[in-house]
């Protein structure tokens, strides 16, 4: 899994040279943040299902046709599932949090996500409404820190970039 010190060390083995200062400032900076993602990995951890519920209704209040027949979300299974999807998304965040770097949404949630989501037929929109209500409704110091909000969002940020 890629975290920023694995990232840095296989970068400076990549170009057969030892990770230089610069290198290692980016380890360092990663390593004093670390206090902060964890604090938003935690705080994440306690309120998921709450604000993945939250974000699946700000995505349906957004688009409400989705629950017509013929639509994405137009049983209870597919609403359970995009439910579903939007929590793995938000664990997957937190996974992030943990190791310091993107590599548990690079490898289990982005890779591929688009050519899935043609395949079935599922719009990305709705997913990137419900994601982009998750990254506003965060408030510091209510939800957490100030910093820890700057992870949080960071990684929410390069998902829905990724979704787009």
């Amino acid at each position: 899994m890629k975290s920023v010190v694995t990232t840095v060390i296989a970068a400076a083995d990549a170009a057969g040279r030892f990770p230089s200062s610069s290198d290692l400032e980016s380890v360092q900076g990663s390593i004093q943040r670390s206090a902060a993602r964890l604090e938003a990995a935690e705080k994440l951890a306690g309120n998921l299902d709450a604000v993945a519920s939250e974000a699946y209704n700000a995505c349906i209040a957004k688009y409400p046709y989705l629950n017509n027949a013929g639509e994405a979300n137009e049983t209870q299974v597919k609403k359970d599932k995009c439910l579903r999807d939007i929590k793995h998304y938000l664990r997957l965040i937190q996974y992030c949090l943990v190791v310091g770097g993107t590599g548990p949404l690079d490898e289990w949630g982005i890779a591929g996500q688009r050519e899935v989501y043609r395949a079935l037929g599922l719009p990305t929109a709705p997913y990137v409404a419900a994601l982009s209500f998750a990254r506003n409704r965060g408030c510091a110091p209510r939800d957490m820190s100030a910093q820890a909000l700057v992870e949080y969002n960071a990684l929410l940020d390069y998902l829905i970039n990724s979704l787009s």
